[in-house]
């Protein structure tokens, strides 16, 4: 994923409708897979979210104004095992379908 997006492309489609129009297909491929990234990377957030909030339930006994080692490695590990989890059930979807695609 790309953090940026170049815009300067848009400007560079023109067809001959007038001065500085757009061609609609290009200009509306790109800017759909400009909003796709963009989804992706709100999702990406999200799941950070709930991974942070559900490893802060679990690590966390008592707030103070400094994390300590013990809670910090118990947040550190939690998010890491649910990052695991989430890649080895993603991968595993991704060959049954694989396999369902090729019968």
């Amino acid at each position: 994923m790309s953090d940026s997006y170049n815009f300067g492309s848009f400007a560079d489609n023109t067809s001959g409708d007038g001065p500085g129009s757009l061609s609609g297909s290009k200009a509306d491929k790109e800017l759909q897979e400009f909003l796709l990234i963009e989804k992706q990377k709100a999702q990406l957030n999200a799941q950070i979210h709930e991974f942070s909030d559900t490893c802060w339930d679990i690590c966390m006994d008592k707030p103070g104004t400094k994390l300590d080692s013990r809670t910090e490695t118990c947040m550190v590990n939690c998010v890491d095992r649910f990052i695991d989890v989430s890649l080895l059930v993603t991968n595993r979807f991704a060959q049954l379908l694989q396999k369902s695609s090729g019968l």
